[in-house]
């Protein structure tokens, strides 16, 4: 539904994303993670058609993006990481316009406002101006406008910034039925557990490259590792310096993660360390693995520079 291939994007000296590849199938949510900068946003620009790429081909829904832009854009819906409402308009006076653009005919387009603002909770403030609205509302109508024209591809970029527990719930709720439905969805996000609850295959795209790919459960168990994390009031004990130079231990303002094999055995070591300064320990915890652990470790593998995926397995290893 969506295919990618040997996508090249500079500007002027600055590589901005090289050789990426990435298919989506129809049914298929894939979660794009990656740091500020990876060039998650410029991949989505040329993919809608608003950046032509330097070299590589996009296809939506069979369609080239370069030879037909037109009609490749009315396959694709999508929804950039900014606003995209008119403020002075009402949300259905927003829906209406963004329809019609989309070739909603004017027969179906009454019903399709209707079906998509029930399912997003657009409903209620239909009647009120853009400009009105909080936050999280013009960003659940902001993802109304892309799903109006019932598109094959979907291109979500930071949805639910914004929104509040609700939105995000509805949102996610959603997405899933719409892959449920075989249309190919794309959903770029910071917000980690969102992919666990979609079901994602994730890819993590750093400074124009994919690191790494997988479905959750393959990422997690390929890269993350169980943790212990302890928290002081304080500077970190000296009697805990030993641990310091644990591979991947880290220290963030006054707490300490180490990874471990036994998380458990190691929280007893620890503690039988601590002797004296047990009264300044505010919190222990065991972090069990999970996609934020496999991310930040995938992170700390790449952080002096790009490798391949195999690369970055073994240094994780």
């Amino acid at each position: 539904m969506l295919e990618i291939r040997g996508l090249n994007k500079s500007y002027g000296k600055k590589q901005v994303l090289t050789g990426v590849d990435l298919t989506v199938s129809p049914g298929e949510v894939l979660g794009l993670l990656g740091p500020n900068g990876a060039g998650k946003t410029t991949m989505a620009s040329i993919v809608s058609g608003l950046t032509p790429a330097d070299s590589g081909t996009v296809s939506v829904a069979g369609i080239d993006i370069r030879a037909r832009p037109r009609q490749a854009r009315r396959k694709l819906g999508l929804a950039p990481q900014e606003l995209g409402v008119y403020p002075t308009l009402t949300a259905r006076e927003n829906m209406l316009f963004f329809g019609r653009l989309m070739g909603v005919g004017r027969g179906e387009l009454d019903a399709r406002i209707a079906e998509v603002a029930e399912s997003l909770g657009v409903t209620p403030f239909l009647a009120t101006r853009a400009h009105e609205l909080s936050g999280g509302q013009q960003r659940r109508l902001h993802t109304a406008l892309a799903l109006l024209h019932r598109p094959e591809v979907l291109w979500l970029d930071e949805p639910t910034v914004g929104a509040d527990v609700s939105a995000r719930q509805d949102l996610l709720d959603e997405v899933r039925e719409l892959a449920d439905r075989g249309a190919a969805v794309v959903y770029a996000t910071h917000y980690l557990p969102e992919l666990e609850v979609l079901r994602a295959r994730v890819v993590v795209l750093h400074h124009g490259r994919i690191l790494a790919q997988g479905s959750v459960g393959e990422l997690v168990e390929r890269y993350a590792q169980a943790a212990v994390r302890l928290e002081f009031s304080g500077a970190i004990p000296s009697s805990l310096s030993g641990y310091l130079a644990a591979p991947g231990a880290e220290v963030i303002d006054t707490g300490l993660i180490i990874p471990a094999a036994v998380p458990g055995q190691l929280l007893a070591q620890l503690f039988a360390t601590l002797d004296g300064d047990t009264d300044r320990l505010l919190s222990a915890e065991i972090r069990h693995p999970n996609l934020e652990n496999a991310y930040l470790a995938i992170m700390r593998a790449a952080r002096d520079g790009d490798h391949p995926e195999e690369e970055i397995r073994d240094a994780v290893a």
